[in-house]
């Protein structure tokens, strides 16, 4: 669902919902919602399991919070609807901090980052977007790398955007062979690269790098400060750092204020 939409759904709910905060301490539990489709930032393991560094931060934040924590798993299309209809309390998700989105919802505080890049076949030279002339390149519908690639590839002569449902779907896509060419997180191409170790498929060049924060129903102002203050203490001792370093293999970035 595209901004346009998600500010529909806005204007139709009610301006106010004061008292989450409190609502979700009398309840005893907070609603996350969480892509499990989308590792490593979540998704199920061999033992049926739920996994990922989004899990791993809602589970923190719940702890912290001192409520139980329950999931519902969400797509990159759905994922803000889900938040601005109820269906959820919060998004841990991988929701990059842009100002479009930030129209629709209220996004906490940076605690990651999101490298959105462009893969294609080893022996070929593409080193920026004019390099991609003549090409198809796969993206998810609707995500972020989907706005980067629109942005970066506008003036670039013959080049064809094949847009899937999901984070998923690109991914078979690029493993069965449809698509040679993707536009995605640095993480998503290592998952496609450990699942098909014999795939030509290779980093060519960074779009951005985006933070990304919790979601946040607009209306919700106690429950944002709080993240942002649980935000901010967790970057300061390390706690955010350490989930980070565990499912990406590098520290965050010193510097989690200002962005490219």
């Amino acid at each position: 669902m595209g901004v346009g939409m998600a500010a529909l759904l806005v204007a139709a709910l009610p301006a106010s919902a004061a008292g989450k905060l409190d609502m979700i301490k009398s309840r005893g539990s907070i609603i996350v919602g969480i892509d499990f489709s989308h590792p490593p930032f979540g998704s199920i393991n061999d033992k049926a399991e739920p996994i990922g560094s989004d899990l791993e931060t809602a589970e923190l934040l719940a702890k912290d919070l001192g409520v139980k924590l329950e999931t519902v798993n969400v797509s990159g299309p759905n994922r803000i609807p889900f938040l601005i209809s109820n269906k959820v309390d919060i998004v841990v998700a991988a929701v990059s901090i842009t100002e479009d989105r930030k129209k629709v919802i209220d996004i906490s505080a940076p605690y990651g980052t999101i490298p959105l890049n462009i893969a294609g076949p080893s022996k070929e030279t593409i080193r920026n977007p004019a390099d991609l002339e003549g090409k198809a390149i796969a993206v998810a519908s609707g995500v972020t790398a989907d706005i980067e690639l629109a942005r970066i590839t506008k003036g670039v002569p013959n080049v064809t955007v094949v847009r899937y449902a999901d984070e998923a779907t690109t991914k078979t896509a690029m493993l069965t062979g449809q698509q040679k060419y993707l536009a995605s997180t640095l993480s998503d191409l290592a998952v496609i690269k450990e699942q098909n170790k014999s795939l030509d498929l290779d980093f060519k060049f960074t779009m951005k790098t985006y933070p990304m924060g919790v979601g946040v129903r607009k209306g919700e102002p106690e429950l944002l400060g709080w993240v942002n203050d649980w935000v901010r203490k967790n970057i300061e001792n390390g706690k955010l750092n350490t989930i980070f370093v565990k499912w990406f293999g590098q520290p965050l970035p010193a510097d989690m204020t200002h962005f490219d």
